[in-house]
């Protein structure tokens, strides 16, 4: 198989994956030191990764073109 529809197929599936998927969330611990410095508490904080839906589509359009293009000319 070549790597251009093993990468196209990859693209498809990523932007299939983000169209359906909006935003991603993750949670980081951090040290939070008091006011005087001698006291210490683990905080958890959430962070949230935006995925736009015309990155989705530009990878679907991309992964679908690479393979059209690696068929097309392995059949001539």
């Amino acid at each position: 198989m070549r790597p251009s529809i093993i990468g196209g197929v990859v693209l498809i599936v990523l932007g299939a994956i983000a169209l359906v998927v909006r935003s991603v969330t993750y949670f980081s611990t951090e040290q939070v030191t008091g006011p005087f410095g001698f006291l210490t508490w683990n905080e958890e904080r959430p962070y949230t990764i935006f995925i736009s839906p015309l990155a989705g589509i530009a990878a679907l359009v991309i992964g679908i073109v690479l393979v059209f293009m690696a068929r097309r000319s392995t059949a001539a």
